[in-house]
């Protein structure tokens, strides 16, 4: 059934600050790598349970879509949806593909520190598939979401993210998209939250995402998108 018409539509805003954190982290990621010094497993257990982690963001990032967003847009916007769902769906099927190989690889390193060059690589060809998927993603479906799609049915995706991450892992998680995220945008994205979350959660998030940067990257400030 199509949405009504007056409905509010999704505010698609926060797809662009996932995206963000995303293209920041899996950018970063490869360096990383090859900065641990072969056997240093303490070193690679910081940087691979990381490495892990926007691994699992990004998977259950393109699960909800999978399940929530592509059928709303073939049912609703005909042959525009035609044009770009399926390629969006092949780009998905091969970011899966690179998406085990880089978790394959990230548990025998996290405990040996050996390998490295491998993992840095199987990452760089994980992120060029990955950057081409999300810009066109930008492009194309986006804008037919604000059309197509109502705010309570984008709402979907984002509880979707949040039922399947570890609860101890929120915080972070959100403090990482907050990072570079527009506080118009976020709160937008709370505005539904009870009103504890609402107050706790930006604080909080960017609190854990600093310490979290420190360990991982050396910094609470890494390099943003773009610098």
């Amino acid at each position: 059934m199509a949405p009504l018409l007056d409905e509010p539509m999704a505010d698609t805003r926060e797809m662009y600050m996932a995206h963000t954190a995303l293209r920041r982290e899996f950018r970063l990621l490869p360096a990383l790598i090859r900065s641990v010094a072969p056997g240093d497993t303490r070193r690679a257990e910081v940087v691979g349970a990381h490495a892990a982690l926007v691994c699992r963001v990004l998977h259950t990032h393109h699960e909800g879509e999978d399940l929530l967003l592509w059928p709303k847009l073939v049912e609703r916007a005909g042959e525009q949806a035609e044009a770009i769902v399926p390629t969006m769906e092949q780009q998905h099927h091969a970011i899966d593909a690179l998406h085990t190989e880089v978790t394959g690889l990230i548990a025998g390193w996290r405990s040996t520190g050996r390998d490295g060059e491998r993992l840095a690589d199987a990452f760089e060809r994980l992120l060029t598939v990955l950057i081409e998927h999300m810009a066109l993603e930008e492009k194309e479906i986006l804008p037919l979401a604000a059309q197509h799609v109502t705010a309570a049915e984008w709402h979907q995706l984002g509880e979707h993210g949040m039922a399947h991450t570890p609860k101890k892992d929120l915080p972070l998680v959100f403090g990482m998209a907050m990072y570079e995220g527009d506080p118009e945008v976020v709160k937008a994205v709370l505005a539904t939250a009870p009103l504890p979350v609402r107050l706790i959660v930006p604080t909080l998030g960017r609190r854990r995402y600093a310490a979290h940067a420190r360990s991982v990257h050396g910094t609470a400030s890494p390099a943003r998108v773009g610098s």
